[in-house]
């Protein structure tokens, strides 16, 4: 069983992860957030009495089913209002706001110089916006295998699919991500 200490560190050292994961797939900063909240609090109050080393499965379970509860209440929403703009005025604010969220790394001031620490940031955002524009599962699959660190087991069980679909989801991920990167001049 999981003590609240345990608990605690878990859910500090997923959010920022788990909040740019949810991010990638809503697009929108203030949902992805009440997702991770609604989605934390759900853990702790459902699963904290669960052995530790269950909770990152687990949650990542419960975040993608509330990510799509969020989508599904979303198509809803938006069934009622496009039959409810049927009887006003369109006053459609198709605007969001891009991801806003690189990192700034403590403890590392003068570590590298502006000119380093500027190219980065650029590559980061380029390749943050690159990840965003991959298909929903490839993505989903790429950040649990690589920014989550779980193995393909865990991946498919995250999931809800075969390793095989991790596998290819993945490969596919990869070898988009390196073409789209390459065409921008960005290699390993």
């Amino acid at each position: 069983m999981a003590t609240d200490k345990e608990l605690s560190d878990f859910l500090k050292n997923v959010e920022k992860r788990a909040f740019k994961r949810t991010v990638y797939a809503v697009r929108d900063d203030d949902a992805a957030l009440d997702i991770v909240q609604d989605s934390m609090i759900r853990l702790a109050e459902k699963y904290g009495d669960r052995p530790a080393a269950e909770l990152p499965l687990v949650f990542q379970r419960i975040l993608s089913n509330a990510t799509m509860d969020w989508f599904r209440r979303q198509k809803v929403r938006n069934a009622v209002m496009q039959n409810m703009s049927d009887f006003g005025g369109s006053d459609e604010d198709g605007d969001f706001d891009l991801l806003e969220m690189l990192e700034t790394m403590e403890g590392t001031l003068g570590a590298e110089s502006a000119a380093d620490t500027v190219g980065r940031e650029q590559i980061l955002l380029l390749i943050e916006k690159e990840v965003s524009q991959l298909p929903g599962r490839q993505r989903e699959a790429f950040l649990l295998r690589y920014w989550e660190e779980l193995d393909v087991a865990e991946t498919a069980q995250a999931m809800g699919c075969s390793e095989g679909s991790v596998k290819t989801h993945c490969s596919r991920a990869v070898h988009a991500l390196a073409k789209s990167l390459k065409a921008k001049g960005i290699t390993p």
